[in-house]
């Protein structure tokens, strides 16, 4: 009931296109239920009169069936129009509130799914809700009507005959609950093998190069193959137990023409029942079965949109764990002050990778951290724009913790340069906007020559219109990493991040970028994740991290005078000293 609760709830902005549509489903109902009553009065009243009679009659009656027809014409029309595009509209409604609730989701969340699953309930699990929508309440609603309309006026014409139909009926009903039990969990097991099937391909197309750079096709053939079979030996199972559902509803439906077959010749050499009421009795039987078939029909309908919104409702319900606070204040006139005091996190179920943190960094410094990959350098990033929260301690930005803070006012004064640069699929100028969507063309234009990439966007053909292909298919990394700067340069945070933005590249583009990065850097407090220590001898301080936490702090020349593990790592790198 709570799931069925949750589904109503889309219904509520499109009542009044619900009700009409149930309106024109009570009319094309009654229309087909009052034709059988109207062919038995005329072929017991009006077929028997004389042939003037009936010749006078016959074109009132005609005109009478055409307005009858015509009004079931636009009660079907509405019905299959409006309600297919009510449908569409809850289905559009549904994954609006599911894109923005992914949204919502922290960083956690998406550490713990897959892409393609994602994918998969905004896709193919919502198509199946909207059929549910749309069909669900129509279908019930005009079934009903029918089953209990023809069942009246078949105790009207027969009672004994009626009732012996009706525990045919009740035998058919009981063999339907207990099939429905049994599709319930096979069609909910289809939902995760497709979602696994999705998850295959989104993994296997995003890293295509990777797969053609080591030849490993067949890798990802066996791979999509095993997900691909589980997906198939899944619907496998479902066709079985489909079949044994619709046949099995088949058979009890032929037992019901059997039963009005062998009883309905009984009662007429008893003399209870003549030959018109029969054939009266057989179209009725006729929209009496109708209704039933649908009704089957419908439950398979119900199995894979009841199963779909049961998966949407997970993530629906999924608790972000990064939210405002009940109080949360915005962060405003930023001097850039940061302090991590005590600062200790753990992922969930996993290790402690920071343990007791201190950092002080003044408005407008450069603080840089070094140390081994897995030292928490990253996560330490992370925990300032709350991308997760602490476990210990806190994160202060101008002496308030970061928890106290609006999401929105904390990232929108923080930018940051990664090393794996994402550009969206579009063109160069709107890559570059992102960073401000309302900056004017002058704007992104400046914001491109502070990053050295104005003169490369001019010379390309369209310009700030060129389209970069998927993930900046058609870019280098250095452009890619420039147009991520000129973003940041839109943006104009008072602090930055800077992790490992140039360790992907070659000497010559990290020359460029560097010269971008210090031009960014100037008057803004920085924090700098680097492997290259080359691209940060000029900071303020340099922080060593590694498994035990901070092991050096200090400028350049200082670690290089304690010959510890800092003045090792630079050796390797510009001496090739072990």
């Amino acid at each position: 009931m709570r799931v069925l609760r949750k589904f109503i709830h889309y219904y509520k902005p499109y009542q009044a296109v619900f009700w009409i549509d149930m309106a024109c489903a009570l009319l094309v109902s009654a229309i087909d239920l009052a034709f059988p009553q109207l062919l038995n009065y005329c072929t017991r009243s009006v077929f028997t009169r004389s042939a003037e009679e009936v010749l006078r009659i016959l074109p009132l009656l005609a005109f009478g069936l055409l307005v009858m027809y015509l009004a079931r014409f636009g009660g079907r029309y509405y019905i299959t129009c409006q309600g297919h595009i009510m449908g569409a509209r809850m289905e559009s409604d549904m994954r609006q509130d599911l894109f923005d609730q992914f949204q919502r989701l922290s960083f956690s969340y998406y550490d713990r799914n897959n892409t393609g699953e994602m994918m998969s309930k905004l896709v193919s699990d919502l198509f199946d809700i909207s059929e549910l929508a749309h069909h669900g309440p129509e279908n019930i609603f005009i079934s009903l009507l029918k089953i209990f309309g023809s069942f009246a006026l078949l105790l009207w014409i027969n009672v004994p005959m009626t009732l012996i139909l009706l525990a045919v009926t009740l035998i058919m009903l009981t063999f339907s609950v207990w099939q429905n039990k049994k599709m319930r969990a096979v069609f909910m097991d289809n939902r995760r093998k497709i979602a696994g099937v999705n998850a295959s391909l989104q993994d296997s197309l995003a890293g295509i190069r990777v797969v053609k750079s080591f030849a490993n096709e067949s890798v990802e053939h066996k791979k999509f193959s095993e997900s691909n079979l589980e997906f198939l030996r899944s619907k496998e199972k479902n066709y079985k137990r489909m079949g044994i559902f619709h046949a099995g509803n088949n058979f009890f439906q032929g037992m019901l023409f059997l039963t009005v077959l062998v009883s309905g010749g009984y009662f007429i050499a008893a003399g209870q029942i003549d030959a018109v009421d029969l054939a009266t009795y057989a179209l009725y039987i006729n929209i009496f079965i109708n209704p039933i078939e649908v009704l089957v029909e419908f439950t398979e309908m119900f199995q894979k949109g009841f199963s779909g919104f049961k998966r949407f409702l997970e993530v629906m319900e999924t608790q972000p764990e990064i939210v405002n606070r009940p109080n949360a204040r915005p962060l405003r006139d930023i001097h850039g002050v940061i302090d991590y005091r005590d600062v200790s996190f753990h992922y969930e179920k996993g290790d402690s990778v920071l343990s007791h943190i201190d950092i002080h960094i003044d408005a407008g410094k450069t603080v840089a951290l070094v140390g081994p990959s897995g030292g928490g350098k990253t996560t330490l990033c992370s925990l300032l724009p709350r991308f997760y929260d602490v476990t210990g301690g806190c994160v202060q930005v101008d002496g308030q913790d970061v928890r106290d803070l609006t999401l929105e006012s904390l990232r929108s004064s923080i930018g940051i340069v990664q090393q794996d640069v994402y550009l969206f699929s579009g063109t160069i100028r709107e890559n570059i906007a992102y960073g401000k969507p309302d900056a004017t063309e002058e704007e992104i234009i400046s914001a491109a020559k502070r990053a050295n990439i104005h003169e490369f966007v001019m010379g390309l053909e369209d310009g700030y219109d060129t389209f970069v292909g998927e993930r900046g298919a058609r870019l280098s990394g250095g452009q890619k990493q420039r147009i991520s700067i000129a973003r940041v340069f839109l943006k104009d945070p008072p602090i930055l991040i800077l992790d490992e933005a140039t360790s992907a590249l070659d000497n010559e583009s990290e020359r460029h970028i560097q010269q971008s990065l210090e031009e960014l850097a100037k008057d803004r407090t920085t924090i700098v994740i680097a492997h290259r220590l080359s691209t940060i001898r000029n900071a303020d301080e340099i922080i060593v991290i590694s498994d035990d936490g901070i092991v050096e702090r200090g400028c350049h020349e200082e670690l290089l005078s304690r010959k510890g593990l800092y003045a090792r790592y630079y050796n390797m790198q510009f001496e090739g000293l072990a």
